[in-house]
This record gives structure tokens, C-alpha cells and sequence, in this order.
């Protein structure tokens, strides 16, 4: 190896050591080690930057879009609905993610699926109590082992696919041109993908969980110690809680939510029962925490009722924001009670909920009389924040973020783009990455999302992430580094027969793929596969397929895919934490693929 390999392997050193660290966020990170391997000149200008126009990475990103363009309708909530269920712990989730993400894993980018179920998986958690550190690594891991089952389950095969059609004209060998003609068929990865799925979700809900890390990031924290409200909700006619028990509507054990009462026809039905069977214009009250308040109006027909004109003059749903603000000792509000104060007027705002110190309010809350002190959350308009950030009546004025309410009308919709994207991406109509953008755009168009929204629910550190991923990639790649490996470690393994060869072909791939990407390594390897099987005078089509496995089981590392990076920050894992749960996987499924790849694709004539 020349001297750009040693260098580009201690630049990924340093990079790796800083991710384990902690010492920066990884997109930064990895960022400066892409560009100490620009200033050294193993990499071109065009190449360093070749990452952010990589068609997956652009993919990630109008996913984005989609799935907040869902979240923003209710349709994603309806999605996770049908799939989670009635899930109520952690196992039970697991257990109804390991069919359905996996299924969809299959016959979708796996990456789509990770991007579209993100928020609904760590809405799941914040609900429940539970740390999304605990779901979102399995959620990645599952959407990758789902990938191996079918040709177009991951870019990987689809990858290695094209690579078996061109050497097939290419070779001069005519049992090599026979053995990769056609490339992969659909579901010719199906018997060993499925083996490593039922494997991988076995060590997932047994060993694996026990070595997932327990730990609330910044938000969750805050939720945790978060002001408690009360407040007034309407079951309007036509909502779905109509006629369900207080148990069944999923009322009763709200995370930091307590129902105190119910008012009905002037009778006040106080403790609530179970079984207490709710009808069309009861009031319910509650107390409890901002985030399960805001949860509350996703339901459609369950509106805030804090008056009995709450619904007029105010913005329409789909401008409404949730503001806070503290009421100062010079307001003209104190000793008035919301309702005769008759806030809505003066400050074209609806009181939603009201906290006051540590004590827990009772009663309506257009009768609760304000003091100085008291913080109310309110349904306000886009530029309410702004307008009284200086207004003396209030101590404290802010926005509350991503607590808007649901444009229910447009749930129906976005399901219909979101249904029209998986049509497009299953039966290739277009290459994944324009039918993303054209839904994405969709999206905007019918108004399911707002073009400023939308800019904003990118996640443009992943982005940067995955982008920089590449470039480091390429530089292993032009310096040498990469291919010098693979030839030491194979030539260490040949002596000991086919076995040990193909084993070696494996480790070489997954090892690459954890500092490379999935696709970068599976097109390094893929040629000395090809030359070992030569040498070795046997059929390639096994050592072919072990690249592809081994590209796909991406597990030990954040960098080494797409899904692994886009859960990094929202689980707030650590590099460690992808070590010490992917590794023991990749062991394992390494281990399954040798035993099982000479098995299902024979080595033929000539074998050790």
C-alpha cells in the first residue's frame, strides 16, 4: 500500500475513534475526514462531493418529506395504528414489527420503510414511556434482514444483479457466463434471507434486547419533568370514540394523562369508570403533560373545548399553531376568569389547557380565575409568538414545536400518494429516487404539507451523514486500501479449501461494508470473488452470493447503512452501541451464510 491508503486508513481511524468518543456530532466528523482526504488529494474535488448527489441519499431526503406530510394528516397515525396495534410494551412491539417491517423490507427500499416508520415508532415510545433506544436499532436491523429476501428488497442486490449481467457478456469463461447469466432472479435470495430473518429477530428479542441501551435523549427528558395543564376535550358527533368504553377508546392509561371527569347534559360523571361508555358532546377533562394534550386532538372529532365558542374566530385548522405563555402581574386578565376575560377577543386565541406551579387544577376551564404566574397552552395563529413576544400582559411568550393540529381532511390523501409511491417503487415505473420526489411533490401540491414544512421536517444532519459516508468510501477505494485488504485475507484462507475461501469472501465484504457503504464494498469485492472462484476452479455463483449477503448484514457500524444512519440520532445511539448489538449479528449470520450458501448454490466441479 502507498502512502494515500495509510493515510486514508488513520483518517477513518481518527473518525472512528471521535464517533466512539463522542467528541462531535458524526456528521461533523465525518464531514472533516472527508475533506482531510480532499486536501491530501485522494479524492477529486467531483468525487468528495459525489455522496450528496447519490440517488439514496437523495431518496432519504424526499422521504422525509412523505413521512411528514403523513404525520401532518393523520395518515401515518392511522398506518402505525393498523400495524402496532394494540401494542402495549416494548416485546409485544418487536414482535408485530418483526412480520411487517420485514415483509415490507421486502418488496420496498428498506430504507423507505426505516424513514416512513421512524416517527411513528418514537411517537410509540414517548406514549409508552418508553426509551426509543430500545426500538429504533431493532426497527433498522429488521428493515435490513427483510431486504435479503427479494431481489429489489435493497439496492445491494440490485447492485450486484447488474454486475452478474455485464460479466456474464463480458467473460471469456462460458461456465462463468453460464453461471451469472440472468443475474438474480426475484426470489432466488428468499430461502437464505429467510433463514436470517427468523435467526436475526430470534437474537433480537432474546440476547440482542438485553444489549439495546436504555437511554432518553434531551426531549424526552424535558418530558419527563414537563408542567402538567388541564384541559377541556369535546367528543363531537361523528368521532370515532362515540359508543366506545373509556378503556377501549385507549383513555385510560394515557402516558402523563389523567381523565378527571366528564361533563354530560349538565351531570358531572366523577370518578370515570372503565366501562363508562362515551357519547356524542361529552366534555371530558383532563390533566397531564402538553405532548399527550396535542395527542389528543389527532383523533378526529375530539377537538379542544375551552369554551362554547372555541371553534370560531380562530385560524383555520390547517394554520393553527400551539403557543405558550406565562401571565404577567400587569395583565388585565387577573381576577377575570378565562371565559368572562374574554380572551379569545383580545388576543385572537383559544385557551386550550392551564397550568398553574405544582398544583392540579380542577373544574372547567372558561371558570378558572387567572393569577400571575399561571401558563397557558393555546391554539393561536402561525405568528401569534411573534406578534405579543413583547406584550406586558405576558411574562413568557413562545411556539410550541411540532404540536400542530392534524388536517384530518387530507389523511385520505396522503395515504393515496403514500399507496400511489409503494405502486411505483414495486413494479419500477421509475427509478425510486424520482417516484420519492414526485410523491414529495404531490404531496406539497395537494396540500397534505406546506412548502415551508416540508423544508423543515428534512433532517439535514442524516443527510450530511450519509453524503460524507460516501466520500470517505471513495477515498479507501482510490487509495488502494480496500483492495489490499481483501487480496491479504484471502490469500491467508486459500490454503485451507473452498470453505475457508468463502468464509474469508464474507468476512472481507462485511468488514469493508462497515467502513465503506453496502454498495461501495459489494462493487469492491464482486471482482475478487470472481477471481478466487477462477482459482480455484470452481463455480463463482456461491462466492457471488456471500458478497451479497455480506454487503446486505450491515449491523457492527452507524456508516455502513442507510437505515443504521438515519436511526443514530433519533435513538441517540453511540458508536458503541452499534458494536456491542450488530457485531454478536454479523458473527451470527456469518456463521449461517457459509454453512448455508454451499448448500443452496453449489461450489460444482472441482471443490476442496
Amino acid at each position: 500500500m502507498g502512502w494515500e491508503a495509510w493515510f486514508t486508513l488513520a483518517v477513518i481511524a481518527v473518525v472512528f475513534v471521535g464517533l466512539i468518543r463522542g467528541v462531535a456530532p458524526p456528521d461533523m466528523l465525518l464531514l472533516a475526514g472527508m475533506v482531510a482526504v480532499a486536501l491530501a488529494g485522494v479524492v477529486t474535488p467531483q468525487e468528495l462531493f459525489s455522496g450528496f448527489s447519490n440517488p439514496g441519499m437523495l431518496t432519504v431526503a424526499a422521504l422525509f418529506v412523505v413521512a411528514a406530510a403523513l404525520r401532518e394528516t393523520g395518515g401515518l397515525d392511522r398506518l402505525a395504528g393498523r400495524m402496532f396495534g394494540a401494542a402495549r410494551t416494548e416485546r409485544n412491539l418487536v414482535l408485530r414489527m418483526v412480520p411487517q417491517v420485514a415483509v415490507l423490507s421486502a418488496f420496498l427500499n428498506n430504507t423507505a420503510v426505516v424513514a416512513m416508520l421512524l416517527s411513528p415508532v418514537s411517537d410509540w415510545c414517548r406514549k409508552h414511556r418508553v426509551s426509543p433506544s430500545r426500538l429504533l436499532l431493532p426497527l433498522s436491523y429488521l428493515s435490513i434482514l427483510g431486504g435479503m429476501c427479494t431481489l429489489i428488497g435493497t439496492s445491494t442486490n440490485l447492485v450486484v444483479h447488474g454486475l452478474m449481467l455485464e460479466s456474464a457478456q463480458s467473460h471469456t469463461d462460458p461456465e462463468v457466463q453460464h453461471s451469472l447469466a440472468g443475474g438474480i432472479s426475484f426470489f432466488e435470495l428468499a430461502p437464505l434471507g429467510l433463514a436470517c430473518v427468523l435467526l436475526g429477530s430470534a437474537y433480537l428479542l432474546l440476547a440482542g434486547r438485553r444489549m439495546l441501551p436504555d437511554r432518553k435523549d434531551l426531549l424526552e427528558q424535558l418530558g419527563e419533568s414537563s408542567r402538567e395543564y388541564l384541559t377541556d376535550m369535546l367528543v363531537q358527533p361523528g368521532c370515532p370514540l362515540v359508543g366506545q368504553r373509556i378503556e377501549q377508546a385507549g383513555l385510560r392509561h394515557l402516558p402523563g394523562l389523567f381523565l378527571i371527569e366528564i361533563l354530560r347534559e349538565g351531570r358531572i360523571i366523577a370518578p370515570v369508570e372503565p366501562d363508562e361508555v362515551l357519547r356524542a358532546g361529552d366534555r371530558l377533562t383532563f390533566t397531564g403533560v402538553v405532548g399527550t394534550i396535542v395527542d389528543l386532538e389527532r383523533i378526529p372529532g375530539f377537538v379542544p373545548a375551552a369554551d362554547e365558542s372555541f371553534e370560531a374566530d380562530i385560524p383555520p385548522r390547517g394554520e393553527r399553531r400551539y403557543s405558550e405563555a406565562v401571565v404577567s402581574a400587569t395583565s388585565p386578565l387577573l381576577g377575570k376568569t378565562i371565559r368572562d376575560g374574554n380572551f379569545r377577543a383580545l388576543y385572537n386565541a383559544a385557551v386550550v389547557a392551564v397550568h398553574r406551579g405544582g398544583a392540579r387544577l380542577a373544574g372547567r376551564i372558561g371558570d378558572i380565575v387567572l393569577r400571575p404566574g399561571d401558563t397557558l397552552l393555546m391554539q393561536t395563529g402561525a405568528h401569534f409568538a411573534e406578534a405579543h413576544r413583547n406584550n406586558p400582559d405576558f411574562y413568557l411568550v413562545s411556539g410550541v414545536e411540532e404540536a400542530r393540529p392534524v388536517r384530518h381532511e387530507r389523511a385520505l390523501a396522503s395515504l393515496l400518494m403514500l399507496g400511489l409511491l409503494i405502486v411505483l417503487m414495486v413494479f419500477h415505473l421509475m427509478p425510486v429516487v424520482v417516484a420519492a420526489f414526485l410523491v414529495a411533490g404531490l404531496m406539497i401540491a395537494i396540500r397534505c404539507i406546506s412548502a415551508a414544512d416540508a423544508r423543515r421536517s428534512i433532517r439535514w444532519d442524516v443527510l450530511l451523514t450519509i453524503a460524507a459516508a460516501f466520500g470517505l468510501g471513495k477515498a479507501l477505494l482510490n487509495s488502494g486500501a480496500a483492495g489490499a485488504i481483501g487480496h491479504l485475507v484471502v490469500e491467508l484462507t486459500h490454503a485451507w479449501g473452498d470453505w475457508a475461501v468463502l468464509a474469508a469472501i464474507y468476512a472481507v465484504t462485511m468488514v469493508l461494508t462497515g467502513l465503506l457503504t453496502n454498495n461501495a464494498s459489494a462493487v469492491l469485492v464482486y471482482p475478487l470473488a470472481l477471481a478466487v472462484s477462477s482459482q480455484l476452479e470452481v463455480d463463482p455463483r456461491p462466492f457471488v452470493m456471500a458478497v451479497v449477503f455480506a454487503a446486505s448484514a450491515s449491523f457492527a457500524t452507524p456508516i455502513a447503512y442507510q437505515t443504521n444512519m438515519l436511526v443514530f440520532g433519533p435513538g441517540g445511539y453511540r458508536f458503541t452501541d452499534f458494536m456491542r448489538v450488530g457485531l454478536p449479528l454479523n458473527l451470527i449470520l456469518w456463521v449461517l451464510a457459509v454453512l448455508l450458501i454451499p448448500v443452496l448454490w453449489p461450489f460444482g466441479a472441482g471443490s476442496a
